[in-house]
């Protein structure tokens, strides 16, 4: 049989509250009930998520994943953030919600993560990305260093691990090349966000600019290198004592 199709239906507190953000996602409600249990859909175009209300439920105990391939991982991404920065007023990157932002995961696999009101993880990546990559070389050093750091920054959530982590291979591997420092100390800022950390936000993209990339590696990590300084520049409007714009 073909055409066969799967829907994940995640937990969440409050129905209505699950709604809104994923309205904000960009995401259109196709059916609500309250009774005789709280229950909604959402979708948007292709990706249809059901919802469903617990009483008492605590989303940080959330074990709700769901892997969503779509054919523009980073497009998504920018409509989802446009979408989290007007509601919210700047972009959730820790707690709960949060949007993690796109990176090369493993294999030829990138992506980003999304971390609904439930606690629920919406891990996106694009179609035809495959886990293992034979052309690849094995990542050593720094690089190997920066994507342990990512799965337990990004995957599995633990910014504090992913920082050590990150923290013990930038001294380690202190000699390592200009680029693979550079996006270890981006990294790091983006983590020092997550963790509410602003002066060590900007000591990262300190260290980061008096690195001697050329102008091809930088070009390279242009997308990158403007997402970080967004989000730290969002961090130092909230420790100003006002929402950034």
């Amino acid at each position: 049989m073909a055409n066969e199709r799967t829907y994940p239906c995640l937990p969440c507190r409050d129905i209505d509250e699950a709604i809104s953000f994923y309205e904000a996602l960009g995401f259109k409600r196709t059916y609500r009930q309250l009774r005789p249990n709280p229950y909604a859909v959402v979708a948007r175009e292709d990706i249809h998520i059901h919802l469903f209300g617990m009483e008492n439920f605590n989303p940080a105990d959330s074990y709700g994943t769901v892997i969503v391939v779509v054919p523009d991982a980073d497009a998504l991404y920018q409509a989802f953030a446009a979408g989290l920065r007007a509601a919210y007023g700047k972009l959730p990157v820790s707690g709960i919600p949060r949007i993690l932002r796109p990176r090369k995961r493993f294999g030829t696999v990138r992506g980003f993560s999304v971390v609904d009101v439930g606690g629920n993880w919406l891990r996106i990546s694009k179609a035809g990305d495959t886990e293992e990559d034979a052309n690849a070389e094995k990542a050593t050093g720094l690089a190997q260093i920066v994507l342990t750091a990512a799965r337990l920054g990004d995957a599995r959530g633990d910014e504090a691990a992913a920082m050590k982590t990150l923290e013990n291979g930038i001294t380690r591997f202190s000699d390592a090349p200009a680029i693979e420092q550079a996006r270890a100390y981006l990294y790091r800022a983006e983590l020092a966000v997550r963790l509410n950390d602003a002066a060590l936000a900007e000591a990262s993209l300190v260290a980061f600019r008096a690195l001697g990339l050329t102008d091809d590696e930088r070009a390279s990590l242009a997308e990158e290198i403007a997402q970080t300084a967004e989000l730290v520049s969002e961090l130092r409007g909230t420790e100003q004592g006002g929402e950034s714009p």
